[in-house]
């Protein structure tokens, strides 16, 4: 039995976004006000263990000066999520 022809799909073209935000590089101060950020929260926590009766950097707020410096780091991390 003969075969048939099969019939030509056409080819599959995506459909064009015409929308689509494009992706800008970030500033220039971006990248060192980042790195400073995780440098000082470092800094700050390193300066709180190092001085043996917890007095810097700053005294009134204890032991609290371990979150004020694991704040500047986790923003100076978060900020990397979002560098390009």
């Amino acid at each position: 039995m003969p075969e048939s022809k099969g019939r030509d799909k056409p080819t599959y073209t995506p459909p064009r976004i015409a929308n689509r935000p494009t992706q800008q590089p970030n500033p220039r101060w971006y990248a060192p006000v980042m790195v400073t950020l995780m440098v000082l929260g470092l800094l700050w926590v390193a300066t709180y263990y190092i001085s043996g009766v917890h007095q810097y950097p700053v005294p009134q707020i204890g032991r609290w000066n371990l979150g004020a410096g694991f704040a500047l780091m986790m923003a100076g991390f978060l900020m990397t999520t979002r560098w390009r």
